[in-house]
């Protein structure tokens, strides 16, 4: 094997993040791809197998890159960068170059992985699309950030969030107030997507307006949606009557997210579930999508996929 040796010259706040304490990144990346990385204040010259140099360099291209746009990487993206190095067609500079949104407080939102760099094309390319995968992959998340996006661009008029109230082994005739009191806890996580992307302010007032509205499942039946951006979250938790009547309320320039965990089905029957019975009814018809994001999709805390993992294995 004829080995070869690149330099190559990072920005020198980069540098310090790309390394990690105790150059514990460089650690990484030599075990990974089989280099040798020596380090110099911002220079780091890699040797190895030829191919392999020329991938190392790349990660520090994209890593460099990444910072420059971000300000910052943590362990976990640079570890996602050294995994995308690997195995993928995409860089994590791929991802970061994708600004959907800006958020009231100025973060831009961007893909954090491949599957959601896929979910994002989806919606962008489908009028109705189905994202399936476990919690803490920001398939929520994202559907409202699009929604928001779409209303901001005029593209659509109204954005319209909904949820089946299932009582996931509690008792909603217990909780305190009228019916509206009773099911907001139920509709909060809309709220709070909401509220991170927009700012309280922006929302109440739109919210008031009725130009953006969210309820329980429940109030959809017998309208026609025109103009919206429509959100259905937790959909694993409505019945197969439940998904057709929200399906065939989508009216003339609308579309539909629907997003759930088939393994989290609060219903009686989990085999009854109207979106894991939606994936056998609809994935023939162009138009809609079926999105799927894994263990791999977590972007919440770290111990988040562990723990998922963990539950997997246990069944």
């Amino acid at each position: 094997m004829v080995e070869q040796t690149e330099e190559i010259n990072l920005n020198n706040q980069a540098a310090r993040n790309i390394f990690g304490k105790q150059d514990q990144h460089l650690t990484t990346i030599e075990n990974e791809f089989d280099v040798e990385l020596v380090a110099r204040g911002n220079i780091v010259k890699v040797t190895g197998e030829k191919k392999n140099v020329e991938t190392v360099i790349d990660l520090f291209n994209d890593l460099n890159e990444a910072f420059n746009k971000q300000g910052r990487l943590t362990k976990k993206e640079i570890d996602y960068a050294i995994e995308l190095a690997e195995k993928e067609s995409i860089s994590i500079n791929d991802l970061y170059s994708d600004v959907v949104q800006v958020t009231n407080s100025g973060k831009k939102i961007r893909p954090k992985t491949i599957g959601q760099k896929i979910y994002l094309d989806a919606l962008r390319e489908n009028d109705i699309v189905f994202c399936i995968g476990p919690a803490g992959t920001g398939k929520t998340y994202l559907a409202v950030v699009m929604a928001v996006n779409a209303l901001m661009s005029n593209q659509v008029k109204r954005i319209i969030l909904t949820r089946p109230a299932i009582e996931a082994g509690e008792n909603l005739g217990f909780l305190p107030g009228d019916l509206q009191e009773k099911v907001d806890p139920y509709l909060r996580p809309l709220y709070d997507s909401l509220y991170d992307v927009l700012g309280n302010k922006k929302v109440d007032e739109l919210l008031e307006k009725e130009i953006i509205e969210i309820a329980p499942l429940a109030y959809m039946r017998g309208r026609t949606l025109k103009n919206s951006f429509v959100i259905l979250d937790e959909a694993q938790n409505t019945t197969k009557e439940q998904m057709k009547m929200f399906l065939t309320r989508l009216g003339p320039n609308s579309e539909a997210v629907i997003t759930g965990d088939i393994t989290q089905v609060d219903l009686p029957h989990r085999g009854h579930s109207g979106l894991a019975q939606a994936e056998d009814i609809l994935k023939h018809i162009d138009g809609i999508n079926f999105t799927y994001l894994t263990n791999r999709d977590v972007v919440r805390h770290k111990l988040v996929k562990e723990i998922i993992d963990a539950y997997e294995q246990e069944q």
